[in-house]
């Protein structure tokens, strides 16, 4: 496969300044370089706004909302400097993740001016404030609170819908995250009420020029197919929105893991796998 083929603009969550991930970011970036990436895409998350939204094992660190603010300076620091660094040997495109709780869009605006991303993902992890990946507890408890799983799909994507609208991010991430402790997904994804969410989604990152993750972190927890679902991706094609892998990875062992296979499955559905980069754009 040739080098160019080989990108993720998901990911490089490291340990140095995530939580929840392993490893120093510049053993992450070694690790793309030695798997013969060419071009990679570092979105690290944003930090919370406020102690609420601190994920358990941040709180367990002992750490606080103004300490991750803190860190995440850190963040574009080291990115600047490993950007320097390597540049003679990959090209690192500055990014961030976005989160969805009340207050992000100012938020996310002032970030954007501070920092000056090349990028941003555009992801949705928490409905009435809880994180909804974390656990499979908060997940089920959050599902009861909507009066069924299929009422919490319908306002997962309409947040999303509202992200979308106000970030314009350039990478609309894990698109069907909502799924993910949820046995019979493939089914409900075709309920015609969660349907009609996803196609005036998907429409409007039709009409705003956006691309679509291809998130192959399910893949690294040994499931059968990464996000979105084929039934989804089928309609990504039809619609002719772009699709670009992001391995997610938050460890050096992860780095570009199955964006091999990824790739293969883009082409086989007959989507173009000549990345549109030039496209990158962040508002702000």
């Amino acid at each position: 496969m040739e080098n160019t083929k080989l990108i993720s603009l998901h990911g490089g969550h490291s340990g140095e300044f995530c939580n929840h991930a392993r490893d120093r970011l510049e053993e992450i970036v070694q690790a793309y370089i030695k798997k013969g990436f060419k071009q990679v895409g570092i979105s690290e998350h944003i930090p919370p706004l406020e102690d609420h939204f601190l994920f358990p094992e941040e709180i367990k660190a002992g750490l606080t909302a103004r300490d991750i603010r803190q860190r995440f300076l850190r963040y574009f620091e080291t990115l600047d400097r490993l950007k320097e660094k390597y540049g003679s040997e990959i090209r690192i495109f500055r990014g961030m993740e976005t989160e969805v709780w009340h207050g992000y869009p100012d938020q996310v605006r002032d970030l954007i001016q501070r920092f000056r991303p090349d990028y941003i993902v555009g992801s949705v992890h928490h409905l009435k404030g809880r994180c909804i990946d974390f656990s499979r507890e908060i997940y089920n408890g959050l599902a009861e609170e909507y009066g069924g799983i299929e009422a919490m799909y319908r306002d997962y994507f309409d947040c999303q819908f509202e992200m979308i609208q106000t970030l314009k991010p350039f990478v609309v991430g894990h698109f069907d995250l909502i799924r993910i402790f949820d046995p019979d997904y493939k089914k409900r994804i075709l309920d015609p009420s969660i349907q009609e969410k996803i196609n005036r989604n998907l429409n409007l990152i039709k009409s705003l020029g956006l691309v679509m993750d291809l998130n192959l972190r399910p893949l690294s927890r040994g499931e059968d197919e990464p996000y979105p679902t084929r039934s989804i991706m089928e309609q990504i094609r039809a619609a002719g929105i772009p699709m670009v892998p992001g391995d997610d990875a938050h460890s050096a062992d992860q780095a570009g893991g199955n964006v091999k296979r990824a790739v293969d499955l883009l082409e086989s559905m007959g989507f173009d796998t000549d990345w549109p980069l030039e496209r990158m754009k962040v508002d702000g």
